[in-house]
């Protein structure tokens, strides 16, 4: 059962959807009319190349409840979340993607979850309507963040969930460079929940998920909550040194009792060492490299994200406002 009166928020990060907004905004308003007493729709234009900005800013003329953020670089999926939570205002919020692939009309079901006590309630998809490399990128986030931050067996971290003030308000706290939203819930609490949902088609266009992105949360999360890499080079470094020294002393054998040998004597294992310990050693440096520069961005005081305008018709309209 929803609880009521419920007062909720909703923060939707928008990239090439000009196309599906006027149909995301009438599905949410219709349920949130419903179930809700006062509610606001926060969306986050991520510097998107179409029109998304202007409909945005036709939706917040037309509606009151809709906060529409104008983002002047595309800083990337959870820094707009980022911006988005720091525009809300009620002590629920739901996160959700802008391409209806979430369906607004699941809301109730996430909200009735959460009143059950929990801190931050995922909707779970069975069945997901999505490419085979965003599918395996999922899996291997999912497998690391068992690792890393001690993520639930089975759980999902699904981009579709509802959270407590309480929970916000420990993530906004966080004033780095390459947020990771999933990783600061799971550091936060381990009061999660579920709720079974139905994956729906994209509904326009194609999403923005590649290989590129996929690969750069990755490297985000696990840069951001652990020093796994650094071990992992190291202990790499390590395996490479033994099959190094295990190889040379094998050929030294083998030319002494077999008689195996070339033309130019120390050539082979001469090679074979330089480059196994040159790759072991590049790599490890640059994995230190990522962890330098990381902190470097973080003193130097590099910004989340650029806030250019913030429109909304129930406060006017405030431009540029710097995060």
């Amino acid at each position: 059962m929803v609880p009521v009166p419920l007062r909720l928020s909703v923060v939707v990060p928008v990239y090439n959807s000009s196309e599906i907004l006027p149909s995301l905004h009438a599905r949410l308003t219709t349920v949130l009319r419903e179930i809700c007493v006062e509610y606001e729709l926060v969306l986050v234009d991520d510097a998107s190349p179409d029109d998304s900005w202007p409909v945005l800013c036709a939706l917040a003329e037309q509606d009151d409840q809709v906060v529409a953020v104008h983002l002047r670089r595309n800083a990337g999926y959870d820094a707009a979340l980022l911006a988005g939570l720091r525009h809300t205002r009620y002590d629920l919020v739901v996160l959700m993607d802008d391409d209806l692939q979430h369906a607004p009309e699941d809301i109730p079901a996430l909200v009735a979850k959460i009143a059950s006590g929990y801190d931050v309630v995922y909707g779970r998809f069975d069945k997901k309507q999505q490419t085979l490399l965003k599918n395996i990128g999922s899996w291997v986030n999912g497998k690391l963040a068992e690792i890393v931050v001690r993520k639930p067996r089975g759980l999902y971290l699904s981009p579709f969930k509802v959270m407590r003030r309480e929970i916000i308000t420990e993530i906004v706290g966080y004033d780095g460079p390459y947020p990771y939203l999933d990783g600061f819930i799971l550091r936060a609490t381990s009061s999660i929940g579920e709720v079974s949902l139905v994956h729906h088609r994209r509904a326009a266009g194609e999403g923005q998920h590649g290989l590129i992105r996929s690969t750069g949360i990755l490297v985000n999360f696990l840069t951001t909550f652990s020093l796994l890499p650094l071990r992992v080079a190291t202990l790499g470094g390590l395996a490479l040194s033994l099959i190094a020294a295990v190889t040379g002393l094998v050929l030294v054998l083998a030319n002494v009792f077999l008689g195996f040998g070339l033309d130019s004597p120390g050539w082979t294992s001469i090679v074979l060492v330089t480059i196994i310990l040159g790759g072991g050693q590049l790599m490890a440096i640059g994995i230190v490299g990522e962890y330098v520069g990381r902190t470097y961005l973080k003193l130097s005081g590099q910004p989340q994200y650029v806030v250019g305008d913030v429109r909304r018709r129930a406060a006017g309209i405030v431009s540029g406002r710097h995060s």
